[in-house]
């Protein structure tokens, strides 16, 4: 039962140590002998969504009959529209029927956010909603027990005293890793409206991976500082706040000016740093370039996010872009959940290759 167990980890489904104890008492009180009394004991026990049934019923046909049984068909999701009456009350408007397939969602991964239909964007909304981004690592100051590194004198000559003055294992300390701060500044201005609700879902994701560790800022006319607001677990409740708290949403773009302005605070210091915006500056390049070439010394890691790069025939050949792209360290698309996350992976201390 436990090879069985290990199998469906393999597999995906996330039967943890709990579920597994919990599977084992359930066939404390069944026959362990008849089949049917196994595959429900697992069934009700192992599986925790609708995703891992398929993976239960195809590993149990694998592990105990040998054999690999017939693909089903695609699950069929009913979607119900509703409209309002004219005295306010939801009116059922009609349904359809959507094949969820992995090749669906594997188109939906490259396609542009700017030219997807509602029911697309929600589903994307969704996704990022789910998304769990890791973080890069980085040696602290403080010093914390480990199997290898610098001794430890003092746990060694501890153990001594405790042993009679009997020599000790030797014992050794390192710097404790702590995950790299990341600072979004997220473009709202009016050449990015269709792609800034759903940077901000991405930055929101980002946030709740690791809240203490984040900074986000709205850049447009002004620097605003929307951190607190993202902090809110619940995306649209999040998404309400900060739609409240930005007073400067599809205006201009000063990026030289309020780059200016947040290199005044230590947030970049030490930091990766996301500037997430078309390059279109309102303001002198010259200045953006000197602010990059500021926040370049500063930050850890400079990563500029433009949804126009996912075009191949794009070319960085506006004036913001130009005076940014010699300070910046990784040019990424912005458009799509591929996008998304590659911006993810480079987070978490992997390298593309590409600058």
């Amino acid at each position: 039962m436990a090879g069985f167990v290990r199998t469906l980890r393999a597999a995906g489904v996330a039967a943890d140590h709990e579920r597994t104890r919990g599977f084992l008492a359930a066939l404390e009180n069944l026959h362990v002998g008849r089949r049917g009394d196994v595959y429900w004991a697992g069934r009700l026990t192992l599986c925790s969504s609708p995703d891992d049934l398929p993976r239960y019923d195809r590993c149990f046909a694998a592990y105990f009959d040998g054999r690999q049984p017939p693909r089903s068909p695609a699950p069929t999701v009913t979607v119900t529209r509703y409209t309002a009456s004219p005295d306010g009350t939801p009116e059922q408007s009609g349904e359809k029927s959507l094949a969820a397939t992995a090749s669906t969602l594997e188109i939906l991964r490259g396609r542009d956010v700017a030219g997807l239909t509602p029911e697309e964007r929600a589903e994307i909304n969704r996704l990022l909603a789910l998304m769990r981004t890791a973080r890069e690592q980085r040696a602290s100051r403080r010093l914390t027990s480990s199997k290898r590194g610098r001794l430890d004198p003092r746990r060694i000559v501890r153990e001594a005293m405790k042993r009679g003055g009997e020599p000790a294992r030797l014992r050794f300390r390192d710097r404790r890793r702590k995950p790299r701060r990341v600072v979004l500044l997220v473009d709202v201005s009016g050449s990015m409206a269709a792609y800034a609700d759903t940077l901000l879902r991405l930055a929101h994701a980002i946030t709740r991976s690791a809240p203490r560790a984040t900074e986000v800022f709205s850049a447009g006319t002004r620097l605003t500082r929307i951190t607190a607001e993202l902090r809110v677990r619940d995306p649209a409740l999040a998404m309400d706040q900060v739609s409240r708290a930005i007073p400067d949403w599809s205006g201009g773009t000063r990026l030289g000016e309020e780059l200016r302005e947040f290199l005044k605070g230590p947030d970049a210091r030490g930091a990766i740093v996301v500037i997430a915006s078309d390059g279109w500056e309102r303001g002198d390049p010259s200045l953006l370039g000197a602010q990059m070439e500021r926040l370049s010394r500063m930050a850890h890691r400079v990563i500029w996010v433009n949804p126009h790069k996912g075009d191949p025939a794009y070319r960085p050949l506006t004036g913001g872009m130009r005076a940014a792209l010699p300070y910046i360290d990784d040019l990424v698309a912005g458009h799509s959940l591929a996008a998304y996350e590659e911006l993810a992976g480079l987070l978490a201390g992997r390298r593309t290759g590409h600058a």
